[in-house]
C-alpha cells in the first residue's frame, strides 16, 4: 500500500487533476503497475490512459488528437497497402471500450500500467495485432507465437527511429559540449568509466552527497537542453516525448558513454560561462 504523501506527490506530478483523476483512482492505477520506483513510471501517460479508460471525454479527445498520428505512421511502416491502418483504427474500439462486462466498460487501457510510454505501447499492441491478422490470413504459414505481453513487445518497425536517432546523437553532443568541464568529467566518471558516485567524489575532492546531487543537475540539464533542441527542429511536447521513449526503449548505436568519451580526448570547449 502506497503512502498517502506519496500518492499526492505522484498524482500532482502526473497532472492527473487535469483529467479529472482523483488521488484514490490514481493509487489504484498506481497499484496495478507495480513497479519497485514509481517515479521511474511515465506518470502523465499513466494519469492520460486512466482517464481514457474511465470514459473522461477530454482525456480520450486528447488521445486521438495527439496519438492518432503516432498509431498511423508505425502503422504505414508496417504495411503500406494499408492494411495495418485497418488494424489502428479496429484498436480504437477497443481502446474506447465499447464492449461491457457486467456493467463496466472494458477499455483495452486496462492493460496500460505505464512502465513504457503511452506510443511506445501502443506501437507493440498494433504490431501485434497486426500479427494476428496476418496469422488468420496465412494460416498454411503460421508465425511463431510470442507470449510476451503487449507493452514488452517491440513494434515491428518505426519508422521514426532513424531520424529519433540522428537527432538524438546530434542533440546530445550539443549538450555535452555547452557543459561545464567538471561537470562533463562527472558524466564521463559515472557513465564512461563506471565509477561509483564514491569514487567519483574522492577523484574530485567533493562528498559523496555533492557528487550526487551535481550529477542529477546535469543529467537535468542535459535533458532540458536536448528537449529545446529537438523542439526548435519543429517537434510537438508529443513528438519530443516520443523521440525520447524510442531512443530509451532500444538505443542502438547511440552510446552516450562513446559520445562522453569523444568528448574528453577532443576537450570540448566550455561554452557554459
Amino acid at each position: 500500500m502506497l503512502d498517502g504523501e506519496v500518492i499526492q506527490r505522484l498524482h500532482r506530478k502526473a497532472n492527473a487533476d487535469r483529467w479529472g483523476v482523483t488521488p484514490k483512482r490514481f493509487a489504484a492505477a498506481l497499484e496495478s503497475a507495480a513497479p519497485d520506483d514509481h517515479a521511474s513510471l511515465h506518470l502523465e501517460d499513466l494519469a492520460l490512459a486512466t482517464a481514457c479508460a474511465d470514459g473522461h471525454e477530454g482525456a480520450w479527445e486528447h488521445f486521438v488528437r495527439e496519438h492518432r498520428p503516432i498509431l498511423y505512421r508505425a502503422a504505414d511502416a508496417i504495411d503500406r497497402t494499408g492494411a495495418a491502418r485497418e488494424a489502428a483504427d479496429a484498436l480504437y474500439a477497443e481502446l474506447f471500450g465499447l464492449t461491457e462486462r457486467e456493467g463496466e466498460r472494458r477499455s483495452l487501457f486496462r492493460y496500460f500500467h505505464g512502465r513504457s510510454s503511452l506510443a511506445t505501447w501502443l506501437r507493440a499492441v498494433l504490431a501485434q495485432r497486426y500479427v494476428d491478422i496476418v496469422r488468420r490470413g496465412r494460416r498454411l504459414e503460421p508465425l511463431p507465437e510470442n507470449d510476451e505481453p503487449a507493452e514488452r513487445v517491440q513494434a515491428v518497425v518505426d519508422p521514426e527511429r532513424p531520424r529519433f536517432l540522428e537527432l538524438m546523437r546530434r542533440a546530445l553532443t550539443a549538450a555535452i559540449e555547452r557543459l561545464a568541464p567538471r561537470d562533463r568529467l562527472r558524466l564521463a566518471c559515472y557513465y564512461a568509466q563506471g565509477l561509483t558516485l564514491a569514487q567519483i567524489g574522492r577523484t574530485l575532492r567533493e562528498h559523496e552527497a555533492t557528487t550526487s546531487r551535481h550529477l542529477a543537475r546535469t543529467r537535468r540539464l542535459v535533458r532540458e537542453d536536448v528537449e529545446e533542441q529537438l523542439k526548435q527542429t519543429g517537434m510537438n511536447a508529443a513528438e519530443v516525448n516520443e523521440c525520447f521513449a524510442s531512443v530509451v526503449d532500444d538505443a542502438g548505436t547511440l552510446d552516450l558513454a562513446e559520445m562522453l568519451t569523444a568528448e574528453r580526448k577532443n576537450g570540448g570547449a566550455d561554452r557554459s560561462k
